[in-house]
């Protein structure tokens, strides 16, 4: 029988690259057309890089998900799993469910704009200036906008903060009674909060702290803990990204008076990196302890996206700590665990930009130990980040991955390496550029 690897790369070699008349389909290639397929066929965005289609044509992978398998039919062209050398394992059932598109796929834009008009018409159906249901939806935008950070690019979602915030304010200015008048000023307190949050994103950190401001105004007139934790979360993170560590502490400490739900892992984990790149060695060591003694599992509703904090986005901050304290070896053992735990979540909750920062703790900790092989493995996913993604941070932090890399210059891989870096940050519309050498294999425990 031929092996799965095989019927593959023959099917993807012989379809025709959307580069150049005459070239093949490389991996990459491969995964953006299916993602986009899956995108036009369900509304729903996929993350399938090179990465996986490698894995796949090595075997490792033998039977991919519905989706996958439906998207690689239709980009390759074949009509059978078979014919791709997809075989189900022992015990799949005969009726497995394949993908199906959206009913309303060919209405989207009707249907969503009907959706607005009735959201328009809602306060008008109601007596008062604002009742229960116009309320219930600016806060069930605003979550949906939470949740949709963690795989829908930035602009449309900050102009849907924005359009919230607006209308928040709009209701606030007519009359209602006091408890509508703190719902909607936490509606608009989590609305500019997101705003505060994509500012940092788009490179603004100082707007991001005009914005914060405003929202802390907001979740005192609501009386809101859970919205001043996370306020202070960004202010934090504002401050951070502009390299004012005492000041991003003093915001992490105060949090903590309000925080209830994961903000407190949040604020806490992000302390520990506060006080180490203070220089406070003995704070930030305790800080790091406290942090992992919070409990994971928030005791309140939460937005989620950034305005979450699960153990593996913690778990993250405390590789940073530990490089800030100069343990390159424990900081890598945090930032392989949280990246094995961000690989283990569903596509719908894994928080694709904070997995990307946390691969860079991995690439800065092998560096710091002279493990170059190391390093290049684990950059290797963030290149293939399409360019709607590579947010701020990210691009900061690929420009310090580069300066590590001059003790290397010596060598030709590292200096290959660099020459990526700089695409990347750069030139980031160049198509990436494969390493030409093969690393070593990876030794483990059990080998």
């Amino acid at each position: 029988m031929q092996a799965a690897n095989d019927l593959l790369r023959s099917a993807r070699e012989r379809t025709p690259s959307r580069r150049a008349p005459g070239e093949r389909m490389s991996r990459v290639e491969l995964a953006e057309a299916v993602c986009a397929w899956l995108w036009d066929t369900t509304e729903v965005r996929y993350e399938l890089d090179g990465h996986y289609i490698a894995k796949l044509e090595r075997g490792a992978v033998r039977w991919p998900g519905a989706a996958y398998r439906s998207g690689l039919r239709s980009i390759l062209n074949v009509a059978t799993d078979n014919e791709l050398g997809f075989l189900p394992p022992p015990g799949t059932p005969a009726n497995e469910r394949e993908l199906e598109p959206p009913s309303t796929l060919g209405l989207d834009e009707e249907v969503g704009y009907a959706g607005d008009e009735s959201i328009a018409l809602l306060t008008f159906a109601e007596e008062s200036n604002v009742g229960e249901l116009t309320v219930e939806q600016l806060h069930a935008d605003i979550e949906r906008i939470a949740q949709l950070y963690l795989h829908v690019p930035t602009k449309p979602l900050f102009e849907r903060s924005r359009a919230v915030r607006d209308r928040a304010f709009v209701l606030l200015a007519g009359r209602q009674s006091p408890r509508q008048s703190r719902d909607l000023y936490a509606a608009a307190g989590w609305a500019i909060t997101l705003l505060a949050w994509m500012s940092v994103d788009l490179g603004r950190p100082e707007v991001a702290e005009s914005h914060a401001r405003t929202a802390w105004a907001c979740a005192e007139a609501a009386d809101h803990n859970e919205l001043r934790g996370w306020i202070r979360a960004t202010q934090h993170t504002a401050a951070f990204w502009q390299d004012e560590f005492v000041r991003a502490a003093d915001h992490a400490q105060d949090g903590l008076r309000y925080a209830a739900g994961s903000s407190r892992l949040f604020l806490s984990s992000a302390l520990a990196v506060d006080l180490a790149r203070s220089g406070r060695i003995s704070e930030a060591r305790a800080a790091l302890a406290a942090a992992q003694e919070v409990p994971d599992r928030p005791s309140v509703s939460e937005l989620g996206g950034p305005l979450l904090c699960t153990p593996e986005r913690a778990e993250g901050f405390w590789a940073n700590a530990q490089l800030a304290l100069g343990d390159a070896r424990e900081a890598l053992v945090h930032a392989d665990r949280s990246v094995a735990r961000f690989e283990a979540r569903p596509h719908a909750v894994r928080n694709a930009g904070s997995e990307r920062m946390i691969r860079l703790q991995q690439v800065k900790a092998h560096l710091t130990l002279g493990e170059l092989d190391g390093a290049i493995i684990a950059l290797e996913p963030i290149f293939d980040t399409a360019l709607e993604y590579r947010v701020r941070p990210l691009i900061h932090r690929m420009g310090e991955v580069a300066a590590m890399t001059a003790p290397y210059d010596r060598v030709a891989r590292a200096r290959q390496l660099r020459e990526r870096l700089r695409d990347f940050i750069y030139r980031p519309d160049l198509p990436g550029r494969r390493m030409t050498y093969t690393p070593p294999p990876l030794v483990t425990k059990e080998s």
